[in-house]
This record gives structure tokens, sequence and C-alpha cells, in this order.
């Protein structure tokens, strides 16, 4: 009995380790887009911010970007007194994922000549 069992430890360890090798990878993967996201969000906020300070365009754009993860594509729109900050990425790794990340803010100079 024990000799016709003799190669499947080694047939099982074929199967499992590269599967446990690609689910490692995948999860290093999701982690790593987690953390893109992360930078996005906080990309978006920098720049909304700046841009409720009333800085410049310039200014709000270089504050996104300088959050922002590398590669990323900052977008700047303004409504009226409203400031919308568009942070888009993707994030390393063979799968097409575009993160996407939005953030607004009133503008200061807005508030301050607004009666109570």
């Amino acid at each position: 009995m024990w000799r016709s069992e003799k190669g499947y430890v080694t047939a099982e360890a074929a199967v499992v380790i590269p599967s446990l090798a690609l689910f490692a990878v995948m999860l290093l993967w999701g982690l790593m887009a987690a953390a893109a996201q992360i930078r996005c969000v906080d990309a978006a906020r920098a720049g909304a911010r700046a841009a409720a300070r009333s800085e410049s365009d310039a200014a709000v754009l270089a504050a996104a970007r300088s959050a922002a993860p590398p590669g990323a594509v900052v977008a700047l729109e303004r409504a009226g007194d409203i400031v919308r900050v568009r942070v888009t990425a993707r994030p390393p790794g063979p799968l097409a994922v575009t993160l996407r990340a939005d953030a607004a803010a009133l503008a200061e100079d807005s508030v301050a000549g607004a009666a109570p």
C-alpha cells in the first residue's frame, strides 16, 4: 500500500505551490492597489484644500501631484464657487484597473464675501 502512494506528495506539491505563489502575488498586487487608491484620495483632498484657500491653479495641481502616485493624472474643475479635483491613476501590475478619487471644496474667498 505504501508503494502505490509514493508519488502523490510530489504531485500535490506541484499543484499547490504554484497556486500559493499566484495567491501571494495577487495579494501583494491588491495591497499595492489599495495603497495607490489611498494616495489618490489624499492627493484629491490636498488639491481641494489648496483650492479652498484660493491658491492659483498651478499651486493646486502641484499640491495634488505631490501626494499622488507616480503617473497619476490630476484634473481641476471650477464651477462657480465649487472647486473639484479629480486624480486618476493606474496601480502597478498587469491588471488594467483605473483608480479614481474626487474631492470638492468651496473657495474661501466666496465664503468671506457672504453676509451672515
